[in-house]
């Protein structure tokens, strides 16, 4: 697989991650390596940069892009959720920086074979990790119920037309199995109509994002791995989060507030009762956004939304 990885507000979280030369960083989604890269340079000789990703074939274009730093760049096949025990194994407790850049590279999108994108005739596969052995969105629109697919398509992909397309897979599915993207391409166009069509966006957007973060528990995975950050960053380290859609940025935003907060006692109550004590300071009170110079020259950074927090 070839990733031609334009790494996303790349300046801006070296501004904000930066603790200077021989510092510790984790790159918890690698991708392609174009954040990983840029942390083992400001590293230096006498830092290291530890790199997760659950995709081998992005870490194996990253183990290429990265080769040049040897044995101070660590990459590690696991999921962001395994933080902390990876972290642990690996000696980057008490890390100086730690990067979230969530959503699919480059690579996976274009490569047709992973089934991530709605353009092409490819098996609907979707997993990032297709070595897992876990279900694949074939197996999804195949095989759950109209109400959870409904439910799918309007919790993860906030798709208006959610109950009328799950109606339409069912009916198609009883005449022969949905093999590919393709195939589910032409079931969502049937189900939405015209007028609403014509309007927008890909009219199977909103669908395909649904389903890869269902078969990939893309938000339980984020969610596992916000809870073990302060865990894993030394006093004074910074997170950075940059996120794509409207769900996972609404649930970074409120971890980061929960986090700051500390205590999740009700506001009625006369005094602390859950013990809980602020572990982070949020610095960025509005998302971060890339500038139009970098979305004319990335278009897929134009929904990119970065926030911040320090370790208290």
């Amino acid at each position: 697989m070839t990733y031609g990885h334009r790494p996303v507000m790349l300046d801006e979280v070296q501004r904000i991650i930066d603790a200077g030369p021989g510092a510790l960083y984790i790159d918890a989604t690698v991708g392609g390596g174009g954040h990983t890269e840029r942390l083992a340079e400001m590293a230096g000789p006498r830092g290291g940069v530890l790199g997760l990703d659950r995709d081998p074939e992005a870490l194996k274009a990253a183990g290429v892009r990265l080769a040049r730093f040897g044995d101070r760049v660590k990459l590690v096949h696991a999921r962001f959720s395994e933080l902390e025990r990876v972290a642990r194994a690996s000696g980057f407790l008490g890390a100086d920086g730690i990067l979230l850049d969530l959503g699919l590279s480059s690579g996976q999108v274009d490569v047709e074979e992973r089934g991530f994108s709605y353009h092409g005739s490819a098996p609907l596969d979707m997993r990032m990790d297709q070595t897992s052995g876990g279900p694949t969105a074939a197996d999804l629109v195949n095989g759950l119920p109209e109400e959870e697919l409904a439910r799918i398509l309007r919790d993860y992909g906030e798709e208006r037309w959610a109950s009328r397309i799950a109606s339409f897979i069912v009916q198609a599915r009883r005449r022969s199995r949905i093999e590919t993207a393709a195939d589910l391409v032409e079931i969502v166009k049937a189900a939405i109509p015209a007028g609403a069509r014509r309007r927008g966006p890909h009219p199977a957007r909103r669908t395909f994002q649904a389903l890869r973060i269902a078969v990939n528990d893309e938000l339980g995975e984020l969610e596992r791995a916000l809870e073990q950050v302060p865990a894993v960053l030394a006093a004074g380290g910074r997170m950075v989060v940059i996120s794509y859609h409207s769900l996972e940025d609404r649930l970074v935003k409120r971890f980061l507030r929960d986090a700051e907060r500390g205590c999740r006692c009700p506001p009625d109550f006369p005094d602390c009762r859950c013990g809980r004590r602020p572990t982070l300071k949020v610095l960025t009170r509005r998302p971060l956004r890339p500038g139009a110079r970098e979305v004319a020259e990335n278009p897929r950074s134009r929904s990119a939304k970065l926030r911040a927090a320090q370790r208290l």
